[in-house]
């Protein structure tokens, strides 16, 4: 989920966002609301065999398609705008030998704000685009939803393991808790600690 959710993060989930479930089950009690676009969710997906984190792109009913890492919703493309980034010494580094691209040192990327109707949020994608940057169109089935991750290149997500079924989503991703800086011996990053994502 680069760059919204960082390595070290630790993120707060409401577990009671669309569901009250019986605890420590998948069992719904009582439906509480429905997933939106722009959604960070967490959910247990079976198919991955693993509780993943990531954004809802297609509500049910929706048509999408990607074309050179482009969304189209319903036929209609959304926009996109280059995203200044906090230098990190990586990309100090990149721009400082004279570099365009960021870098974290392994890949070249860029970062861009996506504008999903009603809400825009930064994605993250790699100078080399990965063989997950074209799909479809496809269109949600009822009682599903399309999730992508914000690290579109390197991203085991909706384009890998398909729809994700509304009853394997376990919570809302609203908050980051803290977060630990596993390059500087896992200090405390404090300009992240109850940052909203």
């Amino acid at each position: 989920m680069l760059p919204t959710i960082v390595q070290g993060d630790r993120i707060l989930v409401n577990k009671m966002a669309y569901d009250l479930r019986l605890p420590f089950t998948h069992v719904s009690l009582m439906k509480l609301a429905d997933p939106e676009r722009g959604d960070i969710i967490t959910f247990d997906s079976v198919k991955a065999d693993k509780k993943l984190v990531k954004r809802i792109i297609g509500l049910p009913g929706d048509t999408l398609a990607m074309r050179n890492n482009r969304l189209y919703l319903n036929g209609v493309a959304l926009n996109y705008r280059a995203e200044p980034l906090a230098l990190t010494e990586n990309t100090e580094k990149a721009f400082s030998e004279g570099k365009e691209a960021l870098s974290d040192g392994q890949t070249a990327f860029s970062v861009w704000q996506e504008a999903l109707p009603g809400k825009s949020h930064a994605i993250r994608l790699n100078d080399q685009p990965s063989r997950l940057a074209n799909f479809g169109p496809v269109t949600v089935p009822e009682g599903h939803y399309l999730a992508l991750g914000d690290n579109r290149d390197a991203s085991a997500d909706s384009r890998v393991i398909g729809f994700v079924p509304r009853e394997e989503i376990t919570g809302k991703a609203h908050r980051i808790a803290f977060s630990n800086d596993p390059e500087h011996y896992y200090w405390f990053r404090s300009e992240r600690w109850l940052q909203p994502i």
